[in-house]
């Protein structure tokens, strides 16, 4: 699809990152993300030439030596990225290369406890959580540094939440089938509204009708807002399958398969639904690797899982590799297409 952003979308994007991280003249952006995406774009290309903030690029984030290297050299201060990044420049990047870091804001996917533990540990500093999509321009929330103003001490970030809305953002939970508005920690469907919303998709009116609601997005994410404002991503509402009648969360099951195998890597495991005569959906594990679906099952269910919860053993599936978009997200669309062909070859 594609998204019509125009330049007061982009620019009210840009002030309220500017509100909210401070920029300063002496700062260095190491630019990472690809420019045709609007993470990239927003974030690392206009943000930096419009506060007056240095910037470095480098084509590719998977080069790990340079990204660390450039990093040094220029004493990059500020970095934005995605989780499956950080991983890599733990393995990969020294200490030293990033002794001038001050800022380092995650987003495209959620960010694993472990990922942002070992890169604090590692560099000194904690990668922080933010929230977005091209529709929005794409940033909606994010999680920044902690103020003190004078005795006072303000939290800006909570582990685990996207952080709160930007300035210039409102949001809304609601029920995902009525639309009443949610109270205080309750989990339904998370909407936006500002300057900062798209005006709309390219030729496609209608569509643009469907993702519209009284001028508030609907972002078809399943999110719930602390009484401090803060959010959190439980997943998104594609990413829950009916089992049974009940809603069944992926991205919590994967969690829970990463907890049971001691990994973070999200390119190890993917779980997505296929079509149930019985139940309407059944769950797949993509995995690569070495896994055992009956010991899985079983240290699935000692986490607390609900049995509905849990896929059957055959439906544990190996495969070479776990499909990525350039962004570092899962390919759900190919997750699903893959699975839909395992089952079919297992039950030929």
């Amino acid at each position: 699809k594609g998204v019509l952003l125009s330049h007061a979308n982009i620019n009210a994007n840009i002030e309220g990152l500017y509100q909210v991280l401070a920029a300063k003249r002496d700062d260095v952006m190491l630019g990472i993300l690809p420019l045709f995406h609007s993470f990239g774009f927003t974030g690392t290309l206009w943000y930096p030439l419009t506060t007056g903030m240095g910037v470095v690029y480098h084509h590719n984030p998977l080069d790990f030596k340079v990204v660390g290297e450039l990093a040094e050299q220029y004493k990059a201060t500020t970095l934005t990225a995605t989780p499956t990044f950080l991983m890599g420049y733990i393995r990969k990047c020294t200490p030293e290369q990033f002794a001038f870091m001050r800022h380092v804001v995650v987003g495209a996917e959620k960010l694993n406890p472990r990922v942002a533990a070992a890169f604090e540990k590692r560099f000194g500093v904690a990668p922080r959580e933010g929230y977005g999509c091209t529709e929005l321009s794409p940033i909606a929330a994010v999680n920044v540094p902690d103020a003190e103003v004078g005795k006072r001490h303000q939290v800006g970030t909570k582990p685990g939440t996207i952080g709160q809305p930007l300035p210039g953002v409102a949001v809304r939970i609601v029920d995902p089938d009525t639309y009443a508005l949610l109270g205080a920690d309750e989990a339904g469907l998370l909407l936006v509204k500002g300057a900062n919303v798209m005006l709309g998709y390219l030729g496609e009116p209608e569509r643009t009708q469907e993702v519209m609601r009284d001028g508030w997005y609907i972002t078809g994410d399943i999110a719930s807002m602390d009484r401090d404002g803060f959010l959190t991503i439980r997943d998104r509402l594609s990413r829950f399958s009916k089992i049974g009648g009940e809603m069944v969360p992926h991205v919590r099951i994967e969690e829970a398969i990463h907890t049971a195998l001691n990994v973070s890597d999200r390119q190890v495991v993917a779980v997505t639904a296929v079509p149930d005569e019985r139940k309407g959906e059944s769950l797949v594990v993509l995995y690569t690797g070495a896994l055992d679906g009956n010991v899985c099952r079983r240290d699935l269910a000692a986490q607390g899982l609900p049995n509905l919860w849990i896929p059957r053993a055959e439906a544990f599936v190996q495969v070479d590799e776990i499909p990525l978009l350039g962004t570092g997200k899962l390919d759900l669309k190919r997750i699903k297409e893959q699975a839909l062909r395992s089952i079919a070859d297992m039950t030929k």
